[in-house]
Formats: structure tokens, sequence, C-alpha cells
């Protein structure tokens, strides 16, 4: 079995034959505009080696017709995101963009930099602000603004200012309101699952190439290294709250539960001579179609309110906007072309909510609606209408989730078969694993390779010992990749196959302490409830007060009862035993750093009754590993 990538088909070749895509070709001239310079060798370090190094990409070259291997629209964004530096956006502003996959934007206010959303990892976010301070004057940084709760606006906050200036009130921390609460829910709670999904989303590990990674969608690629929080010191929490910051008047609008469940739009009115200004739509509006729901998983997102949010933009700022810059991306200049932006983009939301819905309403099913709506030439044949980072096939199915749910309403698909079992009755049903490969081959020469995957998975999980169906199934995911507009599914496509071929990577465990610093001591307790392994602690009832010693609420209680771990504030008057110990040592035990033996023999902590509590409340919790299999079983 070859584990290399295949060439295109014939049938690959014809579908992705260059063509003219009718775009608007000022989207390269707004890309490049203002471009002050570049970082000095392209590479950035971070925490596990070189975290960012723009040479993986120079094969995208500016112009040149896309290969047979990718889509050519994709091509397109590909050439787009490959543009990076550090940008003069307007007087007083700049962007470095292409040095992550979102922007960091340097706002200069009365004494300092505004930082808004600093990037995804440490490494990335110092060497962009270096790069401000090497060629605008140095500045220190009086605020950072989070405009959501996704990992890639504030995972390198420690890249531009840290604990002690934050602490010392040099240095601001705004974001949306909800934010700490929805970070944690999405990067803890269910981090484990989405970290191993996010490689499928964002193909990290598939070597940059026209047969591998060529963009992400919405911007070329994520860092490796690790990421970290700092948790806001200001909340957003209404539409038309005012703040000044470092001599900056910034009005905000909130959207919960557009592309973020915190997140928010501001508006700075007085940058522009004249009464006019800088809008800043986050990643409520980017030169692409968003994800109604990630293929990594999240939480479904609102179409309608989102669609709702972006026609309040409007309403509120469009008359006076004369700039609009996003999270990700490239800026739009000028009153009208930010006008008619915005509310393209307002449309289209609309658009997939209404018609999915109607559709639903006639009785249709999420499969059936995914193949019936098209976009209208009215929203077509722009970038930013376009799903190379949303999709939307995928974005209907959330539409119909959102309202319904995953289930359709068949009885049939109420209670389904797993897929290992589920596969072995298929092959059996196929007349054996021979049957099934001859008739999915007859499929992948005729080009058929949604049916190929959908077929070959079945003995994929009945045997994936079956080294010519694990075959089979990557050359038809590769093929299915290489046809996709949307860099995603190109990337999860391309990653199944590669695991097909090579296996999936090692597993290792998979805490992620960068997180769990800045959280909350109730935050805390939940992680670890998350990891309570439930078959050990049958018929335990029991309670464990906690005193935290450097903490501002330092009282809470731990109660193990019918198998759940309820952490709560305040002591339990029945507690068997109480551990009095700093954040940091609570800190270690859910980031899995230390056990239950060693938090009782730690010389930090203090135990005041019966050790056996203290080892059934924290002695039985799981140790997540990375890298789960994900297309076998």
């Amino acid at each position: 079995m070859s584990t290399m990538p295949k060439a295109a088909s014939e049938h690959t070749r014809a579908h992705n034959s260059p063509r003219d895509l009718g775009m608007d070709p000022a989207d390269f001239d707004r890309a490049s505009r203002g471009l002050v310079a570049q970082h000095a060798t392209g590479v950035i370090e971070g925490a596990w080696g070189p975290a960012w190094d723009v040479s993986k990409y120079d094969f995208i070259e500016q112009g040149a017709p896309n290969p047979d291997t990718v889509h050519p629209s994709l091509w397109r964004q590909a050439q787009l995101n490959a543009i990076h530096g550090l940008f003069e956006v307007a007087p007083g502003m700049w962007q470095a963009r292409g040095y992550d996959i979102s922007n960091i934007t340097f706002i200069e206010g009365a004494t300092g930099w505004i930082v808004i959303d600093p990037l995804t990892v440490e490494g990335c976010a110092r060497d962009c602000l270096a790069l401000a301070n090497e060629h605008l004057g140095e500045r220190p940084v009086t605020a950072v603004i989070y405009t959501h709760s996704h990992t890639d606006h504030f995972g390198g906050v420690l890249g531009v200012t840290s604990p002690e200036a934050v602490a010392a009130g040099d240095c601001r921390i705004i974001a949306p309101e909800h934010f700490l609460r929805e970070a944690i829910s999405e990067n803890v709670i269910a981090g484990f699952a989405m970290a191993r999904r996010a490689i499928y989303q964002f193909g990290p590990l598939l070597p940059p190439g026209a047969q591998g990674h060529v963009d992400c969608g919405l911007g070329k690629a994520i860092p490796l290294s690790p990421p970290g929080l700092l948790a806001p010191t200001e909340e957003i929490t209404h539409t038309g709250e005012e703040l000044v910051v470092d001599g900056v008047r910034i009005v905000f609008q909130l959207t919960p539960e557009a592309e973020a469940p915190a997140e928010m739009n501001f508006f700075f009115p007085d940058r522009v001579d004249g009464g006019a200004g800088w809008l800043c739509m986050a990643e409520n509006c980017t030169h692409n179609m968003h994800n109604l729901v990630p293929i990594r998983g999240a939480q479904v997102r609102d179409a309608l309110k989102w669609s709702k949010y972006i026609g309040e933009a409007i309403d509120l700022f469009a008359d006076r906007a004369d700039l609009m810059f996003a999270s990700h991306h490239w800026p739009r200049w000028g009153s009208d072309d930010v006008r008619g932006f915005l509310t393209r983009q307002r449309d289209m939301y609309r658009y997939i909510h209404d018609q999915t819905m109607r559709l639903a309403n006639h009785g249709e099913t999420p499969l059936e609606i995914a193949e019936q709506i098209e976009l209208p030439p009215e929203l077509s044949h722009e970038c930013h209408t376009t799903g190379y980072y949303g999709h939307l096939a995928h974005n209907v199915k959330a539409v119909y989730q959102r309202y319904l749910s995953w289930y359709d309403g068949n009885p049939a698909n109420l209670w389904k078969l797993p897929p290992s079992e589920v596969g072995q009755r298929y092959v059996e049903l196929a007349g054996g694993s021979d049957a099934l490969l001859s008739a999915a081959r007859t499929s992948f020469e005729r080009g058929d390779y949604r049916w190929v995957a959908e077929l070959v998975n079945h003995l994929v999980f009945a045997d994936p010992s079956n080294g010519e169906a694990r075959d089979l199934q990557a050359d038809a995911l590769e093929q299915l990749g290489f046809q996709c507009e949307s860099a995603t599914f190109r990337n999860a496509y391309l990653t199944g196959a590669q695991e097909l071929r090579q296996g999936h990577p090692p597993r290792n465990p998979a805490m992620r302490r960068g997180y769990l610093d800045a959280m909350t001591i109730e935050q805390l307790l939940d992680a670890m409830s998350v990891r309570l392994r439930a078959e050990d602690v049958g018929g335990v009832d029991v309670a464990v007060n906690l005193v935290v010693e450097d903490a501002d609420d330092r009282d809470w209680k731990l109660i193990l009862s019918n198998r759940a771990l309820q952490g709560s504030p305040g002591a339990a008057a029945n507690g068997a035993a109480t551990l009095t110990l700093p954040r940091e040592a609570l800190v270690e035990l859910a980031a899995g750093e230390i056990d239950a033996d060693q938090l009782s023999a730690d010389e930090r902590v203090g135990l005041d009754g019966d050790a056996a509590a203290v080892h059934a409340v924290f002695g039985h919790l799981d140790t997540f590993l990375s890298m789960f299999p994900i297309v076998e079983p």
C-alpha cells in the first residue's frame, strides 16, 4: 500500500480545469494595499520549534494557474492569503496579516498600542508586535481587545503583554460579555475532542504543496505552538456601550451567538476627518462564507441573528464608516464598498437560513435540502460569499440542526447501529469484502467518489486491517479533496486519506494548561468533573471541602454522588475532609500534572479529615489522549 499522495484523476483534472471565475480582481489590490514591511525571515519560533514559516507556501505563485489537484477558486483564495506583511490600513491603524490564520491589528493610542486580537500563539503575536515597533516606533501595549471567544483571537496574548502588566493596571483587556465562560466551554470542556477534529479541519499535519495543504480559507494555516489566555479585566455588556481606551473612543455592538457565542463588533467614530470612522466587524464578516457549525465541532451558530446583527451594524455605523476591517483577510475602503460588502454578507446568511427552513417546513431532510440549495446569482461570484471556510451544504445542515436537531424525523435513523457493526453487515450483504471492493472500484473509475467513500467506509470499519480497502478509501477521499472549493473540506478529506495510508499519529496526554491558568475556580472544578471515570465510583457518596488560599472566593465544595461530581461555592456541612491549598496546586491537578496521591503528599496542601474521601473524589480522574482514530475504529 502506497503512503504517498496520488495524482489527479481524469475526472478531477476536468473538474479543476482553469477558468475565469468572474471574481473582483480588486481583491488582490486590497490584500496588498499599504505594505510597510515583511517579517525578516518569515520564520517565527514557538514553544515546539518553528510555529510559522512563510516559505512553506512559496509554491503558491501570484497569478499562476491552479494545479490540477486544486480547485481554481480555492487556488485564488490561497494566493490572496499568501500575501503577508505589516500593512498601513489608515493613518493610526496597521495590521499584520499572513503570520497566523488571523490578523493582529495595532491602533495608535495616546500613550501606546491598542492591540485587537493577539493571534493564536505567543510567538506569532510577539514577532508581529516587534515588527510594528521596529517600523512604526516602539510603544507599550496599553490595551488588548478580544473580539470574540475563539482561540485564534486571544491565544497569543502573552506575546503582547504579561500577567504582571495586567495586574498592575498598565494594560486593559476588554472582551464581550461571557467571553471567559464561552472560551472555556469550547476549548476545555469540549476541547480534547475538538482539538483532534481540528486536525482534520485545518490540516496542520498535511505537507504543504499542490497535493497537500494549500490554505484554510479563513487564512493560510494555524501556527504550531500552544495557545495561552489572560482573563479580561473589562466586559462589554450592551450594544451602544462606549469606552475611551488610551484616548481613543470606541462604540461597541454585542453580537452573541453569531460567529461565536461571545462576540462584538465596534466602531471608531473619531478616526476620519469629516465625521467618518472605522468599523471592526470582528469575524462576523470576512472574505468567505463562514461556518454555521465548523467541522471541528462547536455550538451551532444562529444564522438569523447573524444576519440581523450585520443589518444592525449597517443601521448603526454604515453611514459613517469609511473603512471596514476584520479579524481575518483584508479591509474594505470607502463607504459605498463597505455598505455593499455588508449588505451581501447580511443577505447571504439570511438566504441560507430562510431557504433551509422553507424546505424543512415542506418535509425535506437536511441531506435533501443540502443537495438542492445553491446561492443565487446575486450572491455568487464574490470571494466573500464563497464557501472557502464554511460550506453551503454543511451550513444548510447546521441551520436544520439548530431548529430540528440532527435527527431527520425518520425512525429508521433514530438509533442507528455503530459504524463497526453496521460495516460488518454491509460487507456481508455485499457478498464479502472482495465483492464490495469490486463494486467500489467500478464506481471509482466512473468518478463517483462520494459513493466510493460511503461504500468502502463500511469495509474499513468492519476490517481496518484490509489494506486494499484502506487504499481505495484513501484514493476516493483524496480525489474529493482535490475537487473541493472549501479549504476545510479539502483538509478533512486529505487528512483522512493520509491517516488511512500512514495510520493516525501517536497518542499522548492532551491536557490544556494554557487555558487552565486563566480559569475561575468553578471552571477548573467543572473541567475536572468531565474527567470522572464513573464506572469506578459506584456507591460512593462523599463531600470534600476546598479552601483555596490565594483565590478571591476561598471556600468551595466537591460532592461525589450517584457517580456525578459537583463543584460549587461554599463549604459542605457534612464534608468528610477539608483541603487547604494554593490555586496553583488545583491547576496542576486539573491539568493532570499531579494525581490524588501526589496532591495528598504535597507540602503545599493541608489535609484535615479523611484522606480516603480525598482519594475518592480526586483519584478517579481520566486522562484524555490526543489523536484518537477517526477514519477507522
